[in-house]
């Protein structure tokens, strides 16, 4: 963590833009604090990625909320999206001032210079396969994949930085914690799958109650009558796991990042956290 974090603020010297990719299921909860302290006053754009997941209603939500902060942020789904145009216009258009400066004096073939920051598992990789135009980054649906900062270049004037994800060394909040496992960032093994689950349902059944008891074809009263713990034991039961609690669990797990309950959003702007 201290070894890529010193990286990427020695790097900042020599970069125009910093691009933040955040998960646009947690737009709040996928942001490394620390990495914000370091950008500062950088120039930098904030990449809601994975936006086909997510709550469409929610994700433009936040890209207001951090335009209103004088943030730019876009939506990308990066998976499906082969040129990722939208995010190269807006790039140019936050570095127009320096663009036309170097035109001004007469500079050919000014290359933008953009570092590529984020979170393990927020596809970050993904998107830079898409700007660069080939697999040049690896690619995986699991934290920690990237291991090393390496530049690559582009067909239309913009060398990417890559770095590695990197999480905060402490997470103070347990619901950023509960929501990062969720979505991935936090390898599988290192945290209790039925406290999440029971996270999660408590999550879906607060917003989207009517889709919970879709998918697990329960009727009022197994919501209504059982705590949330005592609902994940009946689930266990519902879908034939005996007594296999974690089993159960993980399962929950796997339905959110599935899209068994569709597309949620688990970050609400104007949702405060502890620090």
């Amino acid at each position: 963590m201290n070894k890529a974090k010193n990286q990427v603020q020695d790097r900042l010297k020599v970069v125009d833009i910093v691009l933040e990719i955040v998960d646009a299921r947690l737009p709040y909860s996928s942001r490394n604090p620390v990495l914000e302290q370091i950008i500062n006053q950088k120039k930098h754009i904030i990449i809601l990625n994975k936006a086909d997941l997510a709550d469409p209603k929610l994700t433009s939500d936040w890209i207001l909320s951090y335009q209103q902060e004088g943030t730019a942020a876009i939506e990308v789904d990066a998976k499906h999206d082969t040129k990722l145009t939208k995010l190269n216009n807006l790039i140019r258009s936050e570095l127009s001032d320096k663009i036309a400066k170097y035109e001004r004096n007469g500079v050919k073939n000014f290359q933008i210079r953009a570092m590529c920051i984020g979170i393990p598992n927020v596809g970050k990789s993904t998107i830079l396969n898409k700007m660069v135009g080939k697999k040049v980054a690896v690619t995986g649906n699991k934290p920690g994949v990237t291991k090393n900062q390496n530049w690559l270049k582009t067909d239309y004037g913009i060398d990417l930085l890559d770095t590695p994800g990197i999480l905060w060394p402490k997470i103070s909040d347990p619901k950023v914690g509960m929501k990062l496992a969720l979505s991935g960032a936090i390898k599988d093994k290192i945290y209790p799958p039925d406290d999440v689950a029971i996270y999660a349902l408590d999550f879906l059944q607060a917003n989207y109650l009517d889709r919970v008891m879709s998918v697990y074809n329960l009727q009022r009263s197994d919501v209504y009558n059982h705590t949330t713990a005592q609902l994940l034991m009946r689930l266990t039961e519902k879908l034939g796991y005996k007594e296999d609690y974690d089993r159960a669990a993980r399962r929950v797990i796997m339905d959110v990042r599935n899209l068994k309950f569709g597309r949620v959003t688990f970050d609400v702007p104007g949702e405060f956290y502890e620090e």
